[in-house]
């Protein structure tokens, strides 16, 4: 049996870059300033839920709360994952601004709420049991990489 601390990571360091519209503004490189916590459901899942924080291409301060599902793993160290999140306005100050501009923006006009829905597929290559890196695609053409550090 694990320990529940074998179910949480970390995940830090993102790279962002929207190819499809391409728009150099949007662009954040490493500058997104993500930082989320993810925990299993259980050793054997293939479902983890995770919350954080990060800057949207607008550098406003969102937050964000989804679910992960691991697809398929091809071997001990290689997997394929689904995230499906909430990135937006939160009930918390820190995160009143999220909707200010851009989709986030968009979508407080006409919902009331700043925020976008996060559709994203990666493979993740894990170094270590405690160190991973993943690149994948967020919908609609954005490219990710980011740091997965397990405990």
């Amino acid at each position: 049996m694990a320990d529940s601390l074998d179910l949480y990571s970390i995940n830090t360091g993102s790279f962002i870059f929207h190819a499809v519209p391409l728009n150099p503004d949007s662009n954040q490189y490493f500058d997104n300033w993500l930082f989320s916590v993810e925990r299993k459901f259980s050793a054997d899942s293939d479902y983890s839920l995770f919350t954080g924080t990060f800057l949207n291409s607008q550098g406003n301060r969102c937050a964000l709360l989804g679910v992960r599902k691991d697809w398929y793993q091809f071997t001990d160290k290689l997997v394929l994952k689904g995230v499906y999140a909430y990135a937006g306005e939160f009930f918390i100050d820190a995160f009143e601004n999220c909707g200010d501009d851009g989709f986030y923006g968009k979508m407080k006009d006409k919902t009331g709420v700043g925020f976008a829905p996060y559709i994203y597929t990666a493979a993740q290559y894990n170094f270590t049991d405690y160190f991973g890196l993943e690149g994948g695609l967020m919908l609609p053409g954005i490219l990710v990489m980011s740091m997965q550090w397990s405990f």
